[in-house]
Order: C-alpha cells, then sequence, then structure tokens
C-alpha cells in the first residue's frame, strides 16, 4: 500500500549495517509513524499511532536497501539530534566486585572504542576506566537503540547478565552527561573531593583516542572541554586546597586500623607495585615518618627513580623482584597492592601459609581489578580493605567537601554552556555544507551549458569574468540563508529556531535523503 506524508521507521538500517555488502537484503516489517511538530519546547511529545503496513515485495525487491532506508528512516536520524550518551558504573552506584570485572586496560581502550562503534547505532565513543569508575561516552543515533547496544557489549565483555548492569548503572543524557564528566574532571565526583590523579586520566582519555577513528569530533570535543573545566576548578578555587588522593586516603586508613601501640614509623611496610598508584603510597608513607619500607615490583628501574626523588629524606627503600613477594609479605605488617595485574596476586592459601602478625596482617588493595583475592578476608590471620572502603577516610569531611564543591560549581555551569553552544554550532554544519554543494553544481552545471553555447572565441578573461560573476551571485542568495543557519550565540535566534530553519531548508532542496546516505555511508565506512 503507498504511505504518504508520514515516515517509514524500520529495522533496515540494522539490515545494512550488518550486511553492508548484501545491496538486497528481505524486506523488515515497518511502521508508519506520522510526523509530529515540535511543541514549544523544541521535544517530540503528543500521540504517536502506529499501524503495520505492507510493501509488495516485487516494489521492495526493486530499491536497494540504501534508497529504501533513505524513504524510511530520514525522520528518526536526520530530524532527530544524536545524542551524547554515558553509560556507566561507579563507586557510588557498584561494588568493587562489579567493577573490576568490567574494568579495561588503558591500552585496550582504542580496540573497545572500534567495537562500541561497530555497533549499529553508535557514531563515537570513549571509554574512562579507572579504580572508581568504569564509563562508556557515545555518540548515539537513537539513544535507546544506542543504551541497549552498549550495555549488552559491556555483558558480553565482563560476563555480567544485562540485569545486574541495569540494576547497577546509571545513564545520562546530553547537557547532563556534560555537568557529569566536567566534574569528574574537577574531582568533584570523586571519592576524595579534588584529587588529581582523575584529571590525568581524562587527558590519558584523549591521548589514546588520538588516531582512533571512533574518537569522533564531538566526544574527543567534549574530554578537551572537560579538561579545561577540571584545570580551572583547580586553579581558580581552593577545590585541590588540601586534597588527598586514593593512595593518600589508603595509607590514612592503614594508619588508622595498625594496633595502639604500633606506629608508621615501626609497622613493617610492603608496597607491591612501582607505578603512579605505588609512588604516591610511597610519598605518603614517608610524610607519616615511614623510615623503611620494602618495594616489589617487576623491575628495579622505577623504584630506583623513587629513590632519586625522595634524597636526601634518609628513608630506606628496599627493592624486590616480584618472585619474592610472598617470602616479602611474610615479614611485612601492613601490605599495600597497586598493580595492573588482572588476577589476584594474593589468593587464600597464599597468606594463610604466611607466619602471623598481632591483630592480623593488614592488606589495602587499591588495585581495580583487585590484586588480593576477597577469599582472604575470610582468614582469621588477615584484614583485607579495598578502595570502596576508604570512605571511611573521607566522611569525617563532608562539610568541607561540599562547600568546596560549590566553589567549582559556578566554573563547571560556565565551561557547560561553552560546550553546548559549540555543539549546537556544529548541527547545521552538513546542512550548510549540502545546500554550498547544491548551489555549486546548480551554478557549474548552468555556466557549463553557456559556455558550450556561447562560449566559442572567449577569451580566459572573460570566462574567468563569468565564473566569479555567478559565484557572487550564489554567496549574495546564500548569505541570508546561511545567515539563518547560525546557532554559534551571537545573535538572539534559539536553537529551535535554528533548527526549524534547517529542516525548511531540507525540505526545499531535498537534502535530507543525501545528509542520511552520508551518515549511514559513514557507518558502513566504520564497520
Amino acid at each position: 500500500m503507498a504511505v504518504s506524508k508520514s515516515f517509514l521507521v524500520s529495522s533496515k538500517l540494522e539490515t545494512l549495517l550488518s550486511n553492508p555488502n548484501d545491496p538486497s537484503p528481505s524486506p523488515a516489517p515497518l511502521i508508519r509513524i506520522p510526523t509530529c511538530p515540535m511543541n514549544n519546547n523544541g521535544s517530540r511529545r503528543g500521540l504517536i499511532q502506529r499501524a503495520r503496513c505492507e510493501i509488495s515485495s516485487s516494489k521492495a525487491a526493486s530499491v536497494s536497501a540504501l534508497e529504501q532506508l533513505k524513504t524510511s528512516a530520514i525522520d528518526r536520524y536526520t530530524k532527530e539530534r544524536s545524542s551524547i550518551v554515558v553509560i556507566g558504573l561507579n563507586i557510588h552506584t557498584a561494588p568493587v566486585e562489579m567493577r573490576e570485572k568490567l574494568a579495561i586496560p588503558e591500552a585496550e581502550w582504542p580496540r573497545a572504542i572500534t567495537e562500541l562503534c561497530n555497533l549499529n547505532h553508535i557514531e563515537e565513543a570513549a571509554v574512562l576506566s579507572t579504580c572508581n569508575r568504569m564509563e562508556i561516552y557515545v555518540l548515539a543515533l537513537s539513544q535507546h537503540r544506542g543504551v541497549k547496544e552498549v550495555t549488552e557489549w559491556m555483558s558480553k565483555t565482563s560476563g555480567i547478565p544485562v540485569s545486574d548492569l541495569c540494576h547497577h548503572r546509571f545513564v545520562m543524557y546530553d547537557k547532563d552527561v556534560t555537568q557529569h564528566l566536567f566534574q569528574v574532571s574537577a574531582g568533584l565526583d570523586s571519592l576524595v573531593l579534588g584529587e588529581g590523579q582523575i584529571l590525568a586520566q581524562v587527558k590519558q582519555v584523549v591521548n589514546s583516542g588520538q588516531g582512533v577513528n571512533g574518537f569522533g569530533r564531538h566526544i574527543s570535543g567534549l574530554f578537551k572541554k572537560a579538561i579545561t573545566a577540571g584545570k580551572r576548578a583547580r586553579t581558580e578555587t581552593n577545590i585541590a586546597a588540601g586534597a588527598v588522593s586514593v593512595s593518600s586516603a589508603a595509607v590514612e586508613l592503614a594508619l588508622m586500623k595498625l594496633p595502639e601501640h604500633a606506629s608508621s614509623s615501626s609497622a613493617r611496610m610492603l608496597v607491591v607495585g612501582a607505578g603512579k598508584m605505588g609512588k604516591l603510597v610511597i610519598k605518603h608513607l614517608v610524610a607519616k615518618g615511614c623510615t623503611k619500607m620494602v618495594v616489589v615490583n617487576r623491575s628495579e628501574e622505577k623504584v630506583e627513580a623513587i629513590r632519586q626523588e625522595m634524597m636526601p629524606s634518609g628513608v630506606e627503600i628496599v627493592y624486590k623482584p616480584f618472585d619474592e613477594m610472598l617470602a616479602c609479605a611474610g615479614e611485612a605488617d601492613v601490605v599495600f597492592t597497586s598493580t595492573a595485574s588482572e588476577s589476584p596476586l594474593f589468593l587464600k592459601e597464599h597468606v594463610d601459609s604466611l607466619p602471623p602478625v598481632e591483630n592480623g596482617r593488614l592488606f589495602v588493595d587499591i588495585s581495580v581489578p583487585r590484586n588480593v583475592g576477597s577469599c582472604v578476608g575470610e582468614l582469621d590471620n588477615a584484614r583485607v580493605y579495598n578502595v570502596d572502603d576508604l570512605k571511611e577516610v573521607v566522611a569525617a569531611n563532608k562539610e568541607d567537601r561540599a562547600k568546596k564543591a560549590m566553589e567549582a560549581q559556578g566554573i563547571i555551569t560556565e565551561e557547560s554552556k561553552q560546550f553546548e553552544a559549540w555543539r549546537d554550532s556544529l548541527e547545521t554544519v552538513p546542512t550548510i555544507k549540502k545546500l554550498r554543494e547544491y548551489c555549486e553544481r546548480t551554478r557549474a552545471g548552468l555556466v557549463e551549458r553557456f559556455m558550450s553555447k556561447h562560449g566559442d572565441g572567449m577569451d580566459k578573461k572573460t570566462r574567468k569574468a563569468v565564473e566569479d560573476l555567478t559565484r557572487s551571485v550564489v554567496n549574495k542568495i546564500l548569505h541570508g540563508p546561511m545567515q539563518h543557519l547560525r546557532c554559534d550565540g551571537s545573535d538572539s535566534r534559539t536553537l529551535k529556531e535554528t533548527l526549524e530553519n534547517m529542516q525548511a531548508l531540507n525540505r526545499m532542496y531535498g537534502l535530507d535523503a543525501e545528509l542520511l546516505e552520508d551518515k549511514i555511508r559513514a557507518k558502513v565506512e566504520q564497520k
């Protein structure tokens, strides 16, 4: 049956993207969705009536999948704006047992971006995976389908059922995503307010995304602006004044749990891992009065660099290789672990065989995935703490945290508005480009026809004058429409008015289908 004055939305996008080399998949059931005008808030609300309709198979077979898609999905994929979405789990919403299964090593972030962008409704992606959070940022063609695809991908890669992920995850869209990431970068969402390591981790997302196809303009722009917001929050407010890190909180927790007669100078300290977190643990132990510690690491190079940095502090830092780790743990009262190992370094049978110490050996594990197996906590001669237990240390200064957060929130809001204005300005870029191309094709075609009839004997100077004149006429005609497509905050037009102008021009010049084709082709090329 014929369908007019409405748009047909189908599963053809999934079909085309799943089978990019198959030009004519069998027709999928189509849903007829009448167009809905935008209300005063710019959102598509109101009743949507759905009625199934059939298209004859003979007619469908004569049209390529791309052509069907152009006519069936224009409303969804060109008039609706792609959304920036974050799907995440962090220390506030999920236990470490779940976060460690989701953790993605930094070296694998580019691979994860590529896999995410191979999903049908994901255009761009980024991964922020730390000891406190696992958050995936995407630019999605469809909010609902994008969230569904990413959640299923997270389930597949972690082995966690979708139902469990949905119970612990949080999902945000567009402006809420901007606010959230800027707060994260500023240290406002951290367990330890204002801690500096998260800003370095946000920077690393940008560094690792360089050259990765799916780390596109919207997501990379979001993270770059988040770095600016994080820097300003720390330099223009006192949010970082007296701020502690996860490592320093771990040291504080360990000292709190020592027996009454023990101290940082008398307790035997072992640090496993001399990376960024381990180095900070060592520094904070020295600051608390520790004069001797053993550091287990894969190589002595990093430990020697820490020794040189600490000189002349009078602190003895003893290096031991990994194959002596258990022997070193047997001689320690407190064991800090902070390695990138994806499997536990200490299991129940390892710790059970160690010589006992008064009140039980203390393990402070700030790694995600955890370096100390949860089963170790079942032993009478061991006490195990992980990053989730650091809440005890930072709970005391809750009032001060809230006051400092208020100081930085103004900067976050300001930077968020600037990013949203920049993103709004990108909305009309495809239409501007297509409209110019359309006008240039028309101009060039008319000039060519004119020259074929009247160009004989015309000298180069006159030919150039014709070209310049016609280009000037086109530019003059386009000046008005281009002015009404600007949404960079330089005039009084709202984004809603600008988008209405854009949609009107798309209809008048038949640009919708071309814009959709470009978007689909980009997805096919990604896959």
